[in-house]
């Protein structure tokens, strides 16, 4: 979003209208996105479905049906210049860490070296696990910050270094699943917990 308001910026109408009157480009590109920003939303959300549910994909056509019973006057041209818009605003990169990655390499390591362990069970637990981590995070990464530094009050400084803790994807990845092994298979936790703890220093 924020190349696309570059990109706003820099067109002769918007250039004109910044010349003329700075309210008016206000106007002008506020106008510009109330327009486009449910297709805008609506690609991320295409996109997304085309990279992670290869065998549910939405075609086309049947975006083009959805978005005319929400009242957008769009064709199939119109949808596929709005995802190649995003594209460019991602600079083509789609492939950014997250939790889920970093659960299903774990799941991936893990079924590779003990094939006993119910690896699809654990992904489908592990999706509801940390679906609600996510829902709770900030309670979570809070509680655990003030049993790390045992201090209900945690400095400033301490809380700028535990910044790199909260957004450590493949450490919460470990925890999510170690939380969904202790739900599914308590006499499995400790084996798999260990085996992660080894990953991470091999990783480091």
């Amino acid at each position: 979003m924020v190349k696309h308001l570059s990109d706003l910026l820099v067109t002769p109408e918007t250039s004109a209208a910044a010349a003329s009157e700075p309210r008016n480009l206000e106007d002008s590109i506020f106008d510009q996105l109330k327009e486009k920003f449910p297709l805008i939303l609506f690609s991320c959300v295409q996109l997304a479905n085309k990279m992670s549910l290869n065998h549910h994909m939405i075609d086309t056509g049947t975006a083009v049906s959805f978005l005319h019973l929400l009242g957008l006057s769009v064709s199939k041209k119109t949808i596929l210049e709005s995802e190649l818009m995003v594209f460019k605003g991602l600079e083509f990169r789609l492939i950014y860490p997250n939790p889920l990655t970093s659960v299903e390499t774990l799941l991936e390591v893990l079924g590779h070296n003990d094939p006993s362990v119910p690896v699809k069970r654990l992904y489908h637990l592990c999706r509801h696990v940390l679906q609600f981590i996510t829902l709770q995070k900030a309670a979570i990464y809070d509680s655990l910050l003030k049993v790390t530094t045992q201090r209900a009050s945690p400095s400033k400084e301490q809380r700028e270094k535990f910044v790199t803790v909260t957004e450590d994807c493949m450490l919460l990845g470990v925890g999510v699943i170690a939380v969904a092994v202790f739900i599914l298979y308590i006499r499995k936790w400790e084996q798999v917990t260990s085996s992660h703890t080894h990953t991470l220093h091999l990783m480091k």
